[in-house]
């Protein structure tokens, strides 16, 4: 019990007040209702502690924190009318219809330059959705769950249910059901997660667009997650005199993720599409960086023979028609995603509500020949990122810093006020709640700000695992052999091939410039950078000019000036230390004599 203002009060917490002093705890957390700030701030004086306080009271939170919407679009690229830009070069695409999506960004923090690190849809999820890389999660595939193969970990919708929210997930959040994630990860729920039923949407067409009479009668999933997520919105507003929670509400889109199914009148959009001007493998690229896509030649409906082979792709009105397919799939998604922002504006709920876009990967649709996600390439690990803040990013905000979807769960945790979460340790098999990625709030002040020196993605391919950075210029791969076992590290001695692009002058990766002797050191310092890991890479806000951000992203001409003039100093000095001990025996000489 303890007193302040005339008032008594009792509370648990004060055993946990007293443990944080023996213990010298730097931080104390306290969820109670009756506690209120001002009495709590008395209260850690009153027994000497000087550590921070976090208001997590579940009055205030009612009233204070946001609530959060966040929308994934699987296998979706950021080729959407907001991400037209130097970042995302449209090569040969058209011009792409989502307003909405595109009026969501101009409101928004837009991350031009945000990297999955896994392009594959259930190492992805289970990686942003923890906070934590493939190598702690230990998914590298779609099989069995985060929790039965790297260890407990809190989810974004689980922190936030832990925080006093309502919790709802709806559509594709985690991969699929059954053991891919527990079936949907029920504990990260307040209530039944909604999967809705397929329609059209089987494994014997690789695209169909369905007439709008017969979705009348048998709707497609995304647009039945989508009624869903109205309904329960609308449900939500009526509870707000009830229920003060704040809600957490997570809306999962299947498309534009194969088979590319989607009403037939938004075919209008693209009459016109054109094949890809990139159709072969990049020069030089080492074999093991290579997909077969075997994912898509497993449709019924696709007439190749090629077996997947490097340089081999589909005919030519196969490509186009699929081109034109995923394209109308986006548009698609994007008029639902409409609807849910209209609802929420509706319902006066907009104004206090974060709301997050993102895809779960990047996609190749035809380039360099290949097909679906499952490489290190660009355009598989490049994904759309994009957070409304309201007060915050009213005006629009883009930024240009590289960024990593582990982002986004320390984001949106600061972006609600919620108790911030702590750096994992290298071994955090024991800390149910940490990040392997950073906050990128800071961004919203300074936009263009280096957060880090490159971004990290990973691949795994048989028995080796290719790791991959992509730095302002640079994008950099080794493929070192890699065995699961409970260490999950690789053997950097053994590689089947090493990868280099250069954004500056070759934005589509077509040349793999790893052997090409003017890059030597370039590579010297992206492979240190790439094995030190993802830790030394985040920049001090003090000191963003490190060792890594003051060589790499130099014009490679003014590296070659550079290194021209250290030699000739070098060999200047050189000379002047032959002349002087020249003179000098010359002299000893006459002296003897």
């Amino acid at each position: 019990m303890w007193e302040h203002k005339d008032k008594v009060h009792y509370d648990p917490v004060l055993s946990f007040l007293m443990c944080q002093k023996l213990c010298n705890l730097r931080n104390i957390i306290i969820v109670k209702q009756e506690t209120f700030s001002e009495d709590l701030e008395y209260a850690l004086k009153s027994v000497g502690v000087n550590g921070k306080v976090y208001n997590v009271i579940y009055d205030e939170m009612h009233s204070k924190h946001a609530k959060s919407t966040v929308a994934v679009s699987d296998d979706m690229r950021p080729e959407i009318g907001a991400y037209n830009s130097k970042s995302y070069p449209p090569y040969v695409s058209p011009k792409m219809h989502t307003p909405y999506l595109d009026s969501l960004a101009s409101k928004s923090l837009v991350l031009e330059r945000a990297y999955v690190q896994q392009a594959l849809c259930g190492p992805s999820r289970a990686s942003l959705l923890t906070g934590r890389r493939p190598d702690t999660t230990h998914v590298y595939k779609c099989g069995k769950s985060f929790r039965q193969k790297g260890g407990n970990f809190t989810t974004i919708p689980q922190y936030f249910k832990m925080h006093g929210y309502r919790s709802l997930g709806m559509g594709k959040i985690f991969h699929a059901q059954g053991i891919h994630s527990d079936g949907d990860d029920p504990i990260s729920w307040s209530e039944p997660y909604y999967h809705g039923i397929r329609n059209f949407e089987n494994l014997s067409i690789s695209w169909a667009a369905i007439l709008e009479e017969e979705l009348n009668s048998k709707p497609l999933l995304d647009e039945q997650t989508t009624n869903h997520a109205i309904h329960t919105i609308r449900r939500l507003a009526l509870d707000r005199d009830t229920d003060e929670r704040p809600f957490f509400l997570a809306i999962g889109f299947r498309r534009p993720h194969l088979p590319f199914v989607f009403p037939e009148s938004y075919l209008k959009y693209y009459p016109e599409v054109k094949l890809p001007d990139n159709p072969h493998a990049p020069v030089n690229m080492p074999s093991v960086a290579w997909y077969q896509f075997k994912r898509l030649i497993n449709y019924k409906d696709i007439a190749y023979k090629g077996g997947g082979k490097i340089n081999t792709t589909l005919p030519d009105d196969h490509v186009l028609s699929l081109r034109r397919a995923n394209y109308s799939s986006v548009t698609w998604v994007d008029s639902l995603i409409g609807r849910i922002l209209k609802e929420l504006d509706t319902l006066e709920l907009s104004e206090n509500t974060i709301i997050s876009f993102i895809g779960d990967h990047g996609y190749l649709l035809g380039e360099h020949g290949e097909w679906c996600k499952q490489t290190n390439f660009e355009l598989s690990t490049h994904a759309p990122m994009i957070i409304h803040i309201p007060g915050k990013t009213n005006k629009g905000i883009r930024s240009d810093s590289l960024v990593e979807f582990v982002d986004l769960f320390p984001t949106l945790v600061e972006a609600a006020g919620l108790i911030p979460l702590p750096q994992c340790l290298k071994n955090s098999v024991s800390m149910q709640s940490c990040r392997e990625g950073l906050s990128i709030l800071p961004l919203l002040n300074a936009p263009n700000k280096p957060l880090r020196a490159a971004a990290f993605s990973q691949y795994p391919r048989g028995k080796f695992m290719g790791y991959s950075l992509r730095t302002n210029r640079y994008r950099y791969t080794e493929w070192p052999s890699f065995k699961k076992s409970s260490r999950f590290k690789p053997a950097w001695s053994k590689s089947a091939g090493v990868e280099l692009y250069d954004h500056m002058i070759d934005p589509e990766e077509n040349v793999n410039r790893a052997f090409n002797r003017n890059y030597k050191m370039i590579i010297k310092e992206l492979s240190k950078m790439l094995r030190n890991g993802w830790r030394k890479a985040l920049l001090d806000s003090n000191d963003i000019q490190d060792e890594y951000t003051m060589f790499i992203n130099k014009p490679l001409s003014t590296v070659f000036q550079e290194n021209a003039t250290k030699t000739l100093l070098f060999t200047q000095f050189i000379f002047v230390v032959l002349f002087m001990v020249s003179a000098m025996i010359i002299l000893l000489t006459k002296q003897r004599n």
